[in-house]
């Protein structure tokens, strides 16, 4: 294996608001190749240093790039932040350039569905073996062995602003976690470690989903005392699709679990907490959605989430009644008072 202290550069995988961040943050220690779609974005980013469509000022230690092969050919070490529903998409094209030597870093917190339409979804024919994390679909199309979860709290909007944090970065391999650290560390920037890697990836994709819900709340002009119960008992929800996952509730407790959680469900810089707030003063969802630049991972990660939790005979009543908010027409403030009256008779019952 290269010794990744004598690479040049580090590889980013996506140009938004996230993978610029961490671009950033990684140009603290070192040169970065950061990979965006469009040949326009590359050259204005090159040209003038600065995001044109996020308005961030970029390291001088970072260049762009709309070449997949120069990334893969240039960085051992590559962290991938695209959407989950582009991801397998950005894999396969990926793939060919790829050896085992590499490592894959990646932040994207979402689910991917495999043999499954839309049409199958919607009628509930989904199954655990339909569901793949993106470090699973990494290993599906790739032929790299080495890969990590970078999870946490981690708003971009904090981040590009210097603003300090901490992350979790998830790996079964040393060499993952130690080289991931290396890069990332920095007075701003605290890098946590967990072997549990499906714990953190289900823990990432599945926060996004309550974020909706109390961002509905604050929509709703509802205070502290009913989102400190929303989540609170959305972890809950939380700890049981992990138990369906065969994950014990360890990894929902830390960094990448409750800290993220508390984060993305209280910040109105949360994309998906922005999404619930609207959906609480009453806009339509594709109005929504429409006026939002970048993807609320937990949209998506809802839909899927309700149909497994339906097929896997799961108790998760907040999951299932914004489904019926965000994608049945149904009155958010109902379901808000239904869950107020739900019969929730034990507080705490993983332990």
């Amino acid at each position: 294996m290269p010794d990744l202290k004598n690479n040049k550069k580090t590889g980013v995988i996506g140009a938004g608001s996230f993978g610029t961040a961490i671009a950033n943050l990684l140009a603290h220690n070192t040169e970065v190749l950061m990979y965006g779609r469009q040949q326009e974005l590359v050259e204005a980013i090159n040209k003038d240093r600065r995001h044109p469509r996020l308005n961030i000022k970029l390291s001088e230690k970072i260049r762009a790039t709309n070449d997949l092969q120069e990334v893969a050919g240039c960085c051992d070490l590559i962290f991938i932040i695209v959407p989950s529903a582009n991801f397998r998409e950005v894999m396969k094209k990926l793939a060919p350039f790829l050896h085992p030597y590499h490592l894959l870093i990646h932040g994207t917190k979402g689910f991917d569905l495999k043999n499954l339409s839309e049409q199958e979804l919607q009628e509930g024919k989904i199954a655990r073996r339909n569901v793949r994390t993106m470090s699973e679909v990494i290993r599906e199309e790739t032929v790299v062995v080495r890969i990590g979860c970078l999870s946490g709290p981690n708003l971009a909007n904090e981040i590009n602003e210097g603003q300090p944090t901490a992350t979790v970065i998830a790996s079964k391999f040393n060499e993952v976690i130690r080289e991931g650290k290396k890069v990332l560390s920095s007075r701003q920037f605290q890098v946590f470690d967990t072997y549990e890697i499906l714990g953190a990836e289900l823990a990432g994709a599945l926060k996004n989903i309550i974020a909706i819900g109390s961002g509905v709340l604050g929509g709703l002009g509802l205070g502290k005392n009913i989102q400190a119960l929303l989540i609170t008992r959305g972890l809950m929800e939380m700890i049981n699709f992990g138990k369906a996952f065969g994950v014990s509730p360890k990894p929902f407790l830390g960094t990448a679990g409750i800290g993220d959680l508390v984060c993305t469900a209280t910040s109105k810089n949360s994309r998906n907490y922005y999404f619930g707030y609207q959906l609480g003063k009453g806009l339509p969802v594709e109005e929504i959605l429409a006026s939002m630049p970048e993807v609320a991972e937990g949209v998506r990660t809802l839909k899927i989430a309700k149909h497994l939790a339906d097929r896997l005979k799961l108790h998760v009543p907040i999951t299932q009644m914004l489904y019926r908010g965000v994608y049945e027409g149904f009155d958010v403030k109902k379901a808000i008072e239904y869950l107020m009256r739900y019969p929730y008779h034990v507080d705490v019952d993983f332990m």
